[in-house]
């Protein structure tokens, strides 16, 4: 499938000054840009840059940026989902995961994160494709936020939801080793019934042994 992506940009006030929160972004954008010291939940700033700058590069990727003048602050990753993950055995064209929403430690309590995946979701072309986002709870940052793993499931739920993502079933082996765990979906107004039926399949590919 053709992968169209429009740029939108809003400026978002916050108690820090104004946010620029934008996408899809080109890699050459980002390359341009600095990285701020506290995006390191999945990797070292330098390289989460180099990763962001490679996903924008892809066909279907799409970084959505959070920035304070010329840092970014936050981000959000649409892709297909990894190829060593089970979400990719359908080669389903019209199947995106999101990858990774992070906001640097100073930024948050504003509402970033929300307002990330509300700019990524202003694009129709948002309305082709089924989206995902695998939550595990060890990747939260427990520690960093003080909340405990309920708390910090309601949260990452009440952030999905801004993005219309929805809660939803599977027996993945993975999401369901431990009740906190979650698949959170969006599907698309255009998606075809036949690639709700595809997806149904990925997550369920375990009843039989029920």
């Amino acid at each position: 499938m053709k992968h169209n992506k429009t740029y939108y940009r809003i400026d978002y006030n916050t108690k820090k000054g104004t946010v620029i929160i934008e996408g899809p972004v080109q890699s050459e954008v980002l390359k341009n840009l600095d990285f701020h010291e506290g995006l390191v939940a999945f990797r070292l700033p330098k390289e989460q840059k180099k990763a962001l700058v490679e996903i924008a590069s892809f066909e279907e990727g799409r970084i959505i940026i959070a920035r304070d003048a010329e840092t970014v602050i936050g981000y959000a990753t649409f892709l297909y989902p990894d190829p060593l993950e089970s979400w990719s055995e359908g080669n389903m064209d019209n199947l995106l995961e999101l990858g990774a929403v992070e906001v640097a430690a100073p930024y948050r309590g504003l509402s970033i994160g929300k307002n990330l995946l509300k700019v990524a979701m202003m694009d129709d072309a948002m309305e082709d494709y089924i989206i995902i986002s695998t939550e595990y709870y060890w990747h939260w940052d427990l520690k960093g936020t003080g909340l405990n793993i309920w708390e910090y499931r309601k949260m990452m739920e009440k952030m999905m939801k801004a993005g219309g993502l929805e809660w939803c079933a599977t027996d993945d082996p993975e999401i369901c080793s431990h009740p906190a765990n979650c698949l959170m979906v969006r599907i698309g107004k255009r998606v075809d019934q036949q690639s709700v039926e595809q997806f149904d399949r990925l997550r369920f590919r375990h009843h039989f042994l029920f």
